[in-house]
């Protein structure tokens, strides 16, 4: 199921997620709804914050660009460490139309449950070294626009308050984001 992707400045997105205890049928059903919603919205990855679901779980799709990885559902990431340095111009789905340079370790090896529960460790490089420090930022609160300047950040504020109105008298005319999409 497609669900709503919050937009930021929406409060729960700087609220910090709690940890799953156990890997179970509607944790795996949480991470077919993520998959479905990210590739609904074009994207590379997604947290479960970003749906209004305050756990952790993130989900990770790089292919288009890595083509040799695969999908990855991570519960419970935990970054283990850091290397290097790297700029990649960041957007995110909950900040609609909008991209900034960020700088980040270039290659980050992360520990995670995967959908059965069982421990995995991945080092990751380029784009989804990326996206795991991305989403797992927004696991806890941290948006990309943390990353940028302040002022950027609140010219950024602005347009997605605009995205919100619209989004909100969108749903009280009983329209849906899929039909305007």
């Amino acid at each position: 199921m497609v669900r709503e992707i919050l937009v930021w400045p929406h409060p729960t997105l700087k609220q910090k997620a709690q940890p799953v205890a156990q890997v179970d049928d509607s944790v795996r059903e949480l991470i077919r709804d993520m998959f479905e919603s990210m590739a609904a919205a074009d994207g590379v990855g997604l947290a479960a914050p970003q749906i209004g679901v305050l756990k952790r779980v993130i989900v990770l799709d790089t292919s288009s660009k890595q083509p040799e990885l695969k999908p990855v559902a991570m519960v419970n990431p935990e970054i283990l460490s850091v290397e290097g340095s790297f700029v990649y111009k960041e957007g995110c789905l909950s900040v609609p139309g909008e991209a900034e340079d960020v700088e980040r370790p270039a290659k980050v090896t992360v520990r995670y449950l995967e959908e059965q529960g069982q421990s995995q460790t991945l080092t990751c490089e380029g784009l989804l070294a990326t996206a795991v420090q991305h989403e797992t930022d927004h696991l806890n609160g941290i948006m990309f626009v943390d990353h940028i300047s302040s002022l950027k950040r609140e010219i950024i504020r602005k347009r997605m308050k605009k995205v919100q109105s619209y989004q909100a008298a969108k749903k009280a005319r009983g329209e849906s984001s899929a039909e305007a999409s």
